[in-house]
C-alpha cells in the first residue's frame, strides 16, 4: 500500500514526523495533494495536551493543495485542479447545516469531550499536515483557486481569516463602530483586518509584542495599547472618554482577556469571543453588570464550507486585506518537529509558519 510522510499526534507533548497509509478515496471524497499548509495554535493546545484528541491522527487543518483523486461521486471538478478546504468541512446536508449552522455540522461527542462541530481535519479524522489528505463531502467543501493567486496569498482563508473574520461579524460591528481586539495573534490580526472591512472607525489593538502592535496597525488598527505599560481597561476607557467599545473580540482563550473584554464594553455592547479556553471562565458580578447591562456573549468557530471559501479568496484577491505578511516562517514538512518547537515556544517573532511538503 502507497505511503505518506504525516505529522502525528503521539501523546502529549509529541507531535512527530512518521508514515502512514495514503488514505483510500469514497464515492464523495476527494484525495488533496497538499502543496502549503501550516500550523495553527489550536495544534499547540493538542500538542499540551489541553484539547483532546486520538493517539495516532495526523494534525492540521488548514490545506492547500492539488486534486490527486475524485470519488466517483464528485461532479464539478478534475484531478489536477488546485483548490483549498475550510478548516471546518461541513456536510451540507445536516440538521446543523439545514439550519444555517454549518460550522456546528459535527460527530457529536469525542473522548468525553463535546466535539467542536465541523472541525473535523486534526480533530476526528486525519488532517492536513501530511502530503496528502482526504477531504469528506468534497462537493461541498473543496473551493478551485483562482489563476494568480499563490499559496502563501491563501494559506490563511482556511482557519485565521475565517475565524477572525467572523469575531467582527458574530460581534455585528457596524459603521462607525468602535472596536477593541484583544491579543494580536493571527487570529486577532484577522480580526482586526475584518473589523475593519465592516465598517469600524475605531479598531484599538491590545499586545505587548512591538512586531504585532506594528502588524495590526498595517492591517486597520487605529490605536495600539501595550497591555504591559498598564492596565488595558483603564487605558482602552479613557480613549473611549468613559464610554467603552461596541463591539470587544477576545482572540486568546484566557480568563484575564475575557474578563477585560467584558469590562470594556459599552452598556449593550457585545463581546466576541474567539478564544480556545482550557480551563472554566468566571464571570465577575461587576463585569456583568449583574446581569443587566443588556450586553451578549457569542462565541465563534471558524466559518467552512466552499462558499466561505470562495468569499474570503475574492476579499484577498481584491486587495482590500494582504496576509501575506503573517507568514514568518517557512519550513519543509521534513523539519516539521522543528517547526512546532519554535511556533510552540514562539520565538523569532514567529506569527505563522508555511509548511510545504
Amino acid at each position: 500500500m502507497p505511503r505518506m510522510k504525516a505529522a502525528i499526534f503521539v501523546e502529549p507533548g509529541r507531535i512527530v514526523l512518521d508514515e502512514k497509509p495514503i488514505p483510500d478515496v469514497g464515492p464523495r471524497d476527494a484525495l488533496m495533494r497538499i502543496t502549503t499548509t501550516t500550523i495553527c495554535g489550536t495544534d499547540i493546545h493538542i500538542l499540551k495536551g489541553e484539547y483532546p484528541v486520538a493517539k495516532g491522527l495526523t494534525i492540521g487543518h488548514e490545506p492547500v493543495g492539488i486534486i490527486e483523486k475524485l470519488g466517483s461521486a464528485v461532479e464539478g471538478y478534475t484531478e489536477g485542479q488546485r483548490v483549498i478546504a475550510g478548516a471546518i468541512t461541513p456536510s451540507g446536508h445536516s440538521y446543523a447545516c439545514l439550519c444555517g449552522c454549518g460550522s456546528q455540522d459535527g460527530p457529536g461527542t469525542k473522548h468525553g469531550f463535546k466535539a467542536t462541530g465541523g472541525w473535523k481535519f486534526g480533530n476526528s479524522i486525519d488532517g492536513c499536515q501530511a502530503e496528502y489528505v482526504l477531504v469528506p463531502d468534497a462537493a461541498a467543501n473543496l473551493s478551485p483557486v483562482a489563476e494568480g493567486l499563490s499559496d502563501e496569498e491563501i494559506l490563511m482563508c482556511p482557519d485565521i481569516m475565517s475565524t477572525g473574520f467572523a469575531g467582527a461579524e458574530s460581534g455585528g460591528v457596524k459603521i462607525g463602530d468602535t472596536v477593541v481586539v484583544f491579543a494580536l495573534g493571527p487570529i486577532g490580526l484577522c480580526a482586526v483586518a475584518g473589523a475593519k472591512l465592516m465598517g469600524a472607525t475605531t479598531i484599538i489593538g491590545v499586545d505587548t509584542v512591538p512586531a504585532r502592535l506594528e502588524v495590526a496597525k498595517k492591517l486597520g488598527a487605529d490605536i495600539v495599547v501595550d497591555f504591559k505599560k498598564g492596565d488595558p481597561v483603564e487605558q482602552i476607557m479613557k480613549l473611549t472618554d468613559g464610554r467603552g467599545v461596541d463591539v470587544a473580540i477576545e482572540a486568546l482563550g484566557t480568563q484575564g482577556t475575557f474578563e477585560s473584554a467584558l469590562r470594556v464594553l459599552r452598556p449593550g455592547g457585545t463581546l466576541s469571543s474567539l478564544g480556545v479556553y482550557s480551563s472554566d471562565l468566571t464571570i465577575p458580578l461587576s463585569a456583568f453588570s449583574a446581569g443587566l447591562g443588556d450586553n451578549k456573549i457569542i462565541t465563534s468557530l471558524c466559518p467552512g464550507g466552499k462558499e466561505r471559501m470562495r468569499r474570503l479568496m475574492n476579499v484577498v484577491a481584491s486587495g482590500r486585506v494582504d496576509l501575506k505578511s503573517l507568514v514568518t516562517h517557512r519550513f519543509k514538512l521534513d523539519d516539521i518537529e522543528a517547526a512546532y518547537d519554535l511556533f510552540g515556544h514562539q520565538r523569532d517573532g514567529v506569527l505563522k509558519v508555511a509548511i510545504t511538503p
